[in-house]
């Protein structure tokens, strides 16, 4: 029984959050390389984020792990999982538009990405925003329409085309 059959074991019989410690940092580097390597150099807050769910799901996992192979040699075959891959790719798409999303609204006038914040993410009524940024309430209503329009536009130019 080599190293990692004993972490699991451990894992497996007494919980040993430890010794699932233990394998996640001797697999974290090559789980980490194994996203990189499909989703791409420029995406690496994304493969963490990918690395993350690896582990979460083995965690879940080794209770039906039977030992039949070596843990490590599950590396090569996560690629394979549909479901992990097809996870990370909504996932990554999801991250793609709203990073998007957010230089869009970095290129905003000023007083659209304010209307924009106040009313979508801070849940701000139109009636609320106009005190605030000191027009009558049917100049935020403008506002909000344009900017949505505007983002609408800047995201279709960067191939986002069902937003």
């Amino acid at each position: 029984m080599d190293a990692d059959d004993l972490l699991v074991a451990r894992l497996r019989q007494e919980c040993d959050e430890e010794a699932f410690a233990e394998l996640v940092r001797r697999y974290r580097d090559p789980v980490f390389r194994l996203a990189i390597s499909i989703l791409g150099q420029g995406y690496a807050g994304e493969a963490e984020e990918v690395a993350q769910e690896v582990f979460v799901r083995v965690h879940r996992a080794l209770s039906s792990f039977r030992g039949e192979s070596q843990l490590g040699s599950c590396d090569q075959s996560l690629a394979a999982l549909p479901s992990l891959e097809t996870d990370a790719n909504d996932r990554l798409e999801a991250l793609r538009r709203d990073r998007a999303l957010t230089e869009c609204i970095g290129e905003l006038p000023e007083v659209y990405q304010s209307a924009l914040r106040l009313h979508y993410w801070m849940g701000v009524g139109v009636s609320e925003i106009a005190p605030l940024l000191g027009v009558p309430e049917n100049t935020v209503k403008s506002y909000l329409h344009r900017a949505r329009r505007l983002l609408h536009a800047m995201l279709q130019e960067r191939g986002f085309s069902n937003v």
